[in-house]
């Protein structure tokens, strides 16, 4: 199965994004080879460079985002406890410690789960970062064994 087939494949089955796959180098046989040849050739790279750069194209883009607390876990519970007692600081001012501290550990609550989302976004982002990282790795060494075997690559 060439290259181009296997990216169509793992596209169709969700395996790889059309984003990442479209990335990938385009082999055009300069000296002729033939279609068997292509195939040949293509696979061969492709072993080569997944084993040169310890990058397995359908590893690298199905991996599942970062895990970690659910969304507010550790960042809501801290914010809570940050809230609650600067609340009950100004509520102890106002005449009511308790209901002002209840007023801050909602509050606070909310300003933990706005830190949680921007953590996780980051999080994602950095993986993506490292997903793409790798993709560009494995297809420099993908093109330079097409290469070497006398093809154009785009």
């Amino acid at each position: 199965m060439s290259i181009k087939r296997r990216l169509q494949v793992l596209i169709a089955a969700g395996v790889l994004p059309a984003s990442l796959a479209s990335a990938g180098p385009i082999a055009y046989p300069a000296k002729g080879q033939s279609a068997q040849q292509q195939q040949k050739d293509e696979g061969a790279c492709y072993s080569w460079a997944k084993s040169n750069t310890g990058v397995d194209p359908t590893k690298v883009t199905s991996a599942p985002p970062p895990s970690g607390p659910a969304v507010g876990g550790g960042e809501r519970v801290g914010g809570a406890a940050r809230g609650a007692a600067g609340g009950a600081v100004i509520g102890a001012i106002a005449g009511d410690a308790g209901k002002g501290a209840a007023i801050g550990a909602v509050g606070g609550t909310m300003v933990g789960g706005a830190r949680a989302r921007q953590n996780r976004r980051d999080a994602q982002a950095n993986a993506q970062a490292q997903s793409q990282g790798a993709m560009d790795a494995f297809n420099r060494a993908y093109a330079a064994c097409m290469e070497g075997r006398g093809y154009t690559i785009k």
